[in-house]
């Protein structure tokens, strides 16, 4: 199963002003002990703007843009070193990634991104993801760690994402001034009901929210993953809600992750034709191959890598769409090539696939 794990800045430090390590390695072990199991986990991590605050000895806290990039540029080392000390001792190996809202925005960064966090992954290292608020202005910021890990999620197709914040979960009202409201254990669809009870902004040290949780719920649900929201200081929160015990509050997928796909396949499509051969489209038809460069005759129009293109059969029939991992003029030089010369022909290689079988619809 692949996780993904948010970490906000109240966990991280355990309501006090500097980060809380003991409360930092337990949740390392946690993450070590559901990697031992078999479990892939990426970690979307909060705290650099408060680790460059305790860096810098608790200066008086402006709230302007600048002083916010400066703690984050300073907090951010401080905060991966503090990660990869803890990780150590479990021996794992961590990696630093920062994103933007254009990493998302941008086809070919987003496909770059998930190459690297998908590397990551098959090489055992524990990808560590924070949103890069040290360059980042208003016009490309994600805006919270939420919905970046919903992002993310999405992304990594992933099969979980668990939040987990300072709260016990969703409540049916704010238990801080009506003690007598419930913890909604699951939550099947969100609708402006569950909008209203998420009230409003987190605290001084971070910048969520229950609302923001729900966001990020509706995000990653929307495209087919599970969400859980739980609290952080609860014993073995993270491997409660990854092993499927109940704990905070269930956000279920609103569908598979494969119909989402689709949808979003179908729907983003380029002007971009692929001519393929009558071997190539027996294998997409009848094998469930993915395509490649040697079974492709012809290039039409003019597209980037990651976008959708259409799969044309020899007898001029569209057979399927899939997203391309190469643009149109670089496809063009390797269209019928083996896969093996691709790296001499545009000295790099993004794979053998043109197209892979998981990014395409048979039509």
């Amino acid at each position: 199963m692949r996780v993904v794990l948010k970490l906000g800045t109240s966990v991280l430090t355990g309501g006090s002003d500097r980060l809380h390590r003991p409360r930092m390695v337990e949740l390392i072990r946690q993450i070590a002990a559901l990697r031992t199991a078999g479990h892939e986990v990426v970690l979307v991590s909060s705290g650099a703007v408060l680790a460059g605050w305790e860096t810098l000895n608790f200066p008086p806290r402006e709230r302007s843009l600048a002083e916010k990039q400066l703690l984050a540029a300073v907090g951010q080392s401080a905060l991966m070193h503090t990660y990869s000390t803890l990780a150590e001792l479990y021996g794992l190996k961590v990696a630093q990634i920062l994103l933007t809202a254009d990493d998302f925005r941008d086809r070919t960064r987003y496909l770059n991104a998930r190459t690297t966090l998908t590397a990551c992954l098959g090489r055992g290292v524990l990808p560590i993801i924070n949103e890069n608020d040290a360059v980042a202005v208003e016009e490309i910021k994600v805006g919270d760690n939420d919905s970046l890990s919903a992002f993310v999620a999405n992304m990594l197709e992933a099969d979980l994402l668990v939040i987990l914040t300072d709260a016990p979960g969703l409540f049916t009202a704010d238990p801080r001034t009506h003690p007598e409201a419930t913890l909604i254990p699951e939550v099947g669809r969100i609708t402006p009901e569950i909008w209203a009870l998420a009230g409003g902004a987190g605290s001084h040290r971070g910048t969520g929210g229950m609302h923001t949780k729900i966001q990020a719920a509706e995000i990653a649900t929307r495209a087919g993953t599970r969400v859980i929201i739980a609290p952080g200081d609860a014993p073995e929160a993270f491997v409660r809600a990854a092993t499927g015990e109940n704990i905070g509050t269930r956000f279920l997928a609103a569908g598979s992750r494969l119909e989402a796909r689709k949808r979003w396949i179908l729907a983003d499509t380029s002007p971009g034709r692929v001519l393929l051969d009558a071997g190539a489209a027996t294998a997409l038809r009848e094998r469930g191959g993915s395509l490649l460069a040697v079974g492709v005759r012809g290039v039409e129009g003019d597209f980037e890598r990651g976008q959708t293109v259409r799969l044309i059969t020899p007898e001029g029939a569209e057979l399927a769409r899939g997203l391309t991992r190469y643009r149109a003029g670089d496809l063009r030089r390797i269209a019928g090539k083996r896969s093996a010369d691709t790296q001499a022909t545009l000295n790099y290689d993004y794979g053998p696939e043109v197209v892979h079988r998981d990014d395409l619809i048979l039509l």
